[in-house]
């Protein structure tokens, strides 16, 4: 398996966001846990029995594994786009189920949904990924 040149500008700029999002999750508060926890929660109802902590740590792993994919030149396109288009899918599925991210009967985001509503971009760059 070889990397094109053409590969490193979207694997370095999506996996490096992606795996310094992980770390800081990684050490978060409380807070912070509950926080998330809450939004996933509200979204897929059977997250709800989880831990906030754990649910974060999870998380957090998540996408430390999935930069750390990106990044890493030994894993190909195709694994790591598929695991960027599944996070990032999932993500978006949140985004849609959560009304308050999106304006009514519309796809589009209200200030409050704008910084999920972006993992649209990642969906696009997972699907390009696993495609070559």
């Amino acid at each position: 398996m070889r990397l094109g040149i053409r590969d490193l500008p979207t694997r370095l700029a999506t996996g490096a966001f992606i795996l310094h999002s992980g770390l800081d999750k990684w050490k978060g508060s409380e807070d912070q846990a509950k926080g998330v926890h809450g939004l996933a929660a509200a979204a897929f109802p059977f997250l709800g029995g989880i831990e906030p902590t754990k649910f974060l740590r999870a998380l957090a792993g998540a996408e430390i594994g999935i930069g750390g994919a990106l990044l890493a030149p030994v894993v190909s396109n195709k694994l790591a786009g598929a695991a960027l288009a599944g996070f990032s899918g999932g993500l978006l599925a949140m985004y849609l189920r959560t009304p308050a991210m999106h304006k009514e009967h519309s796809v589009w985001p209200t200030p409050g949904g704008i910084a999920v509503s972006k993992d649209v971009w990642m969906l696009g760059i997972g699907l390009g990924l696993a495609a070559s």
